[in-house]
């Protein structure tokens, strides 16, 4: 499936995911009991799939709406993912990029997902991002600072498809 632009989702612009591409990164990644987090879930697509291919899954969503759009997305489709509201932002948590910029992007605040989640971020295996220009080196800050090194975060950029890292450094899969 192509990505494709539409006008916004709210007052939020919204490009959709390769959901092709992704769902093969699921794939590759995927192990018994692995325990996986989208950051930013909108209608939860990606955190279905990845549920039903045996993932532990769990999506965070800032707008409300979209999580309930998700939770009946997921039950008509007989998925156990979850998903609660909230942003994917631990709390006290403060970006500052290298040249002082403190800017978030298209990052919306409100209280922690976290919280109402009743789990950290070091708790999971696998974190998917689907950050807009510029909002890569926040990603891979907050994942730095609160994941754990041993995780995965797949960054599924804009216009240069699906990135790996790990403990903060790009890999590839497989080597």
């Amino acid at each position: 499936m192509a990505r494709h632009t539409a006008p916004s989702v709210g007052r939020r612009p919204f490009v959709a995911a390769d959901y092709e591409a992704v769902l093969a990164s699921l794939r590759a990644v995927r192990h018994p009991g692995f325990r996986f987090l989208e950051w930013g879930s909108g209608s939860g697509i990606i955190t279905i799939l990845a549920d039903l291919l045996g993932f532990d899954a769990y999506g965070i969503e800032l707008d409300a709406s979209l999580v309930e759009v998700a939770q009946a997305r997921a039950t008509r489709h007989g998925s156990h993912a979850h998903f609660v509201a909230g942003s994917f932002l631990p709390a006290g948590y403060r970006w500052t990029s290298r040249n002082g910029d403190n800017r978030m992007g298209t990052m919306g605040s409100g209280p922690s997902g976290y919280i109402r989640m009743g789990r950290a971020l070091e708790e999971f295996d696998v974190v998917y991002g689907y950050p807009w220009a510029g909002e890569e080196a926040m990603m891979l800050d907050l994942m730095n600072r609160y994941g754990r090194s041993d995780a995965l975060l797949l960054l599924n950029g804009v216009t240069d498809g699906m990135h790996y890292y790990r403990g903060g450094r790009e890999v590839v899969l497989g080597a």
